[in-house]
């Protein structure tokens, strides 16, 4: 079975220099116990060192890209090599002037195709690692150039203050919602300029109706129904850094057990398919699959849930986010694989990652 992500879409840029996906909603989709063994999507490495919390024996990451993979192998140094100071510097999610040093610090550690790939990108070092990607170059092109247009930088700041839930209702109606926020955002996170700078138009292949139009009534709840000022994605977003929130992976209460554990990540550049073929059956304990569904048919969706099943434990979770296209477990497995909605719906409720329209938790029988 080919992967159909591979055969619409380059994999030899790094498209993320984050994770994307909220991994408080990761984690708490997955069985609370240590010795477990995982399987995730490895993206920029995020997400697949939060699995770290749980103590597991092992976590597989994977990923079509060697450039996604380089950005997990230089995070895997910087809490192999730097304080947490210098972690959070060097991602960008702290200002910085000595980027190049921290580097230096963890370039022994690295293999040697990801120095050669890293050492060719002095500049993205410079600025901070997790603003290295496509994705986040659309983001600052918004951040810098569209949202200037519509708010000033002292309004944005106030929305990123700590306030009630009636308090923030009352901000954006009063001060956020205006015409021009609306018919900005509109054009520049439609399907079209979201293909062309953000994402890859193939991946918008399955998707119907307005991208933009999901996606602003989606950004109204994280501006009201969530607190902006705990939300560190958006703050990103906005600012181009973390500010007082940050994701799960990088907080100060998880650094030394993700610095103790990170041996026990491997990672390989290689389809989700053949790799859970080569483990074998009932070797898998949990599944980040972040949300590649999103790329796939129908069909093809229900066949690599029937492929990954072949190597899921009893009671194994999967995990997976819905942005666009709605993807969840076919009938046709439901003798196999149970949702368990019970965990999602609270999850998906507090999701700070707030573009995605679903987050999906289901569990072999």
């Amino acid at each position: 079975m080919k992967s159909e992500a591979a055969s619409h879409a380059s994999f030899d840029i790094v498209r993320y220099a984050q994770c994307w996906e909220d991994a408080d909603a990761l984690v708490g989709a997955m069985h609370a116990r240590a010795g477990q063994t995982f399987v995730s999507i490895a993206s920029a490495g995020d997400n697949t060192l939060a699995l770290l919390t749980l103590d597991p024996e092992r976590v597989y990451a994977l990923d079509l890209s060697s450039a996604q993979l380089a950005c997990l192998a230089l995070r895997v140094a910087a809490y192999r090599c730097l304080d947490h100071a210098g972690l959070l510097e060097l991602v960008g999610s702290r200002p910085s002037t000595r980027r190049r040093d921290l580097y230096a610090a963890c370039r022994p550690s690295l293999p040697a195709a990801v120095r050669e790939f890293w050492d060719a990108r002095g500049a993205e070092i410079e600025a901070g690692i997790g603003g290295a990607g496509k994705f986040e170059r659309y983001f600052a092109l918004f951040r810098d150039r569209v949202l200037p247009l519509v708010h000033s930088r002292r309004t944005v700041l106030r929305l990123l203050e700590p306030r009630t839930r009636e308090a923030r209702e009352a901000f954006y109606e009063r001060e956020w919602n205006t015409w021009r926020w609306r018919l900005l955002f509109r054009i520049f996170f439609s399907r079209f300029v979201m293909g062309r700078l953000g994402r890859d138009a193939s991946f918008f292949r399955y998707v119907e109706g307005s991208v933009a139009d999901r996606i602003l009534g989606r950004a109204r709840y994280a501006l009201t129904a969530l607190d902006p000022a705990a939300n560190p994605y958006l703050a990103w977003i906005l600012t181009g850094t973390h500010g007082a929130a940050l994701p799960l992976a990088l907080r100060a209460e998880h650094f030394e057990t993700i610095r103790a554990r990170v041996d026990r990540v491997a990672w390989h550049a290689e389809p989700l398919e053949a790799f859970v073929d080569r483990l074998g059956p009932r070797s898998v304990d949990g599944f980040n699959l972040s949300d590649i569904f999103e790329y796939m048919s129908e069909e093809n969706t229900a066949a690599l849930l029937g492929r990954l099943l072949g190597a899921a434990r009893p009671g194994a979770r999967f995990a997976y986010w819905n942005m666009l296209a709605p993807r969840r477990r076919p009938e046709a497995l439901a003798g196999r694989l149970a949702p368990r909605r019970d965990l999602s719906a609270p999850l998906f409720a507090a999701d700070k990652a707030f573009f995605y329209s679903d987050f999906v938790v289901e569990e072999a029988r």
